[in-house]
């Protein structure tokens, strides 16, 4: 499933974490079924060093906290979508083992964003939330409208290449 949803909020739960603001861009949201039981794909996600080996966007994650998960863990990761490159920095703001994982970015891009589990009938439903402002350099607004869909190709992308990690 990838939706982008203009203004409109993806979820209940996810309004009591990203509120509405017109000021702020669409939200994106990608989502996958994983073979796996949700502990098994949690257990993996909570591994947040390893997320550049599936996500194809990111280069590394570099840890800016001493502290390797759960609220209040902040990262660097460097970040290349085609020729475009950038250093994206955030901090999680929730952490609540096996269902839900959110951040605010804190780099160029602002923005929140959210991995959310839910025991599916054949292992894990994986949704990726995002809602990132584009910084003026990288076209503002009309830049947001423009890598909607290119975002969208990746995220799956990258929630699919999770999900093979189960296969």
């Amino acid at each position: 499933m990838i939706r982008a949803l203009g203004n409109s909020v993806a979820s209940d739960s996810m309004t009591q974490r990203i509120p509405y603001d017109s000021a702020m861009p669409r939200t994106i949201e990608v989502s996958v079924e994983v073979p796996a039981p949700i502990d098994a794909v949690w257990a993996d996600l909570a591994k947040l060093e390893s997320h550049s080996e599936w996500m194809r966007d990111a280069e590394a994650i570099e840890f800016l906290t001493e502290q390797r998960e759960g609220v209040g863990t902040r990262i660097r990761v460097p970040t290349r979508v085609g020729p475009l490159t950038t250093v994206d920095e955030m901090e999680f703001t929730a952490w609540e083992p096996p269902h839900l994982m959110a951040i605010n970015h804190q780099g160029k891009f602002s923005g929140q964003g959210e991995i959310a589990l839910q025991e599916s009938e054949h292992g894990t439903q994986v949704t990726w939330r995002e809602k990132v402002k584009f910084p003026w350099t990288f076209g503002g607004p009309a830049g947001e409208l423009v890598a909607a869909p290119i975002l969208q190709w990746i995220w799956k992308t990258n929630l699919k290449a999770l999900a093979k990690r189960f296969e």
